[in-house]
């Protein structure tokens, strides 16, 4: 396609984080690695104890893949910052390790990209294995409000009341033809602009694990840029696979984040009462989920 030609010279390198990910890691790569106009993978690994970084040297010989290991595990966003600092081109494409890039998904990635100045990050359709949609790959802004819905069940409600009850998961919602605005896509696979970063600034640090997509998109947005979801960019991506083995872990950090999403976005919106009820009720939820996993492991 004609279109194609002026942006497909616009590098790009590929940011992966990765934790124990096993062989997994090795297929992300190679699909990165065979998608233009990609110009290095950097795997940043949180020290995983797993034979991931072995199977990925045996696998894969092209010269363009780096890994830059971590001596302890830095939690995401910190990884994805050595990561860009490691980086050079004007596309950044942060990667889950369980993903694989469809072919061509890089290249309508990065055409929507550089459909418009204004739009600084873009994001895939984020496929279970099945090939149906997963959650989060399009989604509004869970103020505390809509993520109380969600958590309680009330979102079902939606399809009567939609003013009152949207959930900020949008996959239930029709697919659109086209690239679409949307307030927030997932960090499992994000092209972003080089100089949209230097405009707003790296990933946020204080967020381990979980929240921290959120947390740049919000900005992103707020600086004036434009996020995008890209329907026809398919991401297959095995939803949880490098943090199922340990799930508690997992959630005290996913709860974590919440809260330091709400309290830097939101807190000022909360009178004293309403925000310790905002708090209590993400322990409330945390302790919800612990308790189901620490029963499950028993039983």
């Amino acid at each position: 396609r004609e279109k194609l030609s002026s942006w497909a010279v616009i590098g790009c390198d590929v940011i992966i984080v990765n934790y124990n990910a096993g062989p997994l890691l090795a297929a992300c790569v190679q699909s990165a690695l065979a998608s233009r106009p990609v110009r290095q993978v950097i795997v940043v690994d949180n020290a995983s104890a797993d034979d991931s970084l072995a199977q990925l040297a045996e696998r894969i010989t092209d010269g363009r893949a780096r890994v830059i290991r971590n001596g302890g595990n830095l939690g995401f966003a910190a990884a994805c910052n050595i990561g860009l600092a490691a980086s050079h081109e004007p596309h950044i494409l942060f990667l889950n390790p369980d993903s694989v890039l469809a072919p061509g998904a890089l290249d309508r990635l990065s055409e929507a990209l550089d459909s418009d100045a204004r739009i600084g990050m873009v994001g895939g359709f984020l496929a279970n294995p099945d090939g149906s949609e997963q959650p989060g790959g399009r989604r509004t802004i869970p103020t505390p409000g809509r993520a109380f819905i969600r958590a309680f069940g009330l979102s079902r409600l939606g399809r009567r009341w939609p003013s009152l009850f949207g959930d900020f998961l949008l996959h239930d919602t029709p697919l659109p033809d086209r690239p679409t605005p949307v307030d927030a896509i997932s960090g499992a696979c994000m092209l972003v602009k080089r100089t949209a970063i230097d405009a707003v600034g790296p990933w946020d640090e204080g967020y381990f694990l979980h929240c921290e997509d959120l947390d740049w998109c919000l900005r992103f947005r707020q600086a004036g840029w434009r996020i995008l979801f890209v329907p026809d960019a398919q991401v297959t991506h095995e939803w949880g696979a490098c943090s199922r083995s340990r799930p508690v872990f997992v959630e005290w950090h996913k709860h974590r984040g919440m809260l330091r999403f709400y309290r830097k976005f939101f807190r000022e919106r909360y009178p004293g009462g309403l925000w310790a009820l905002v708090v209590a009720g993400v322990w409330l939820r945390f302790g919800v989920v612990a308790g189901y996993y620490w029963v499950r492991r028993w039983v």
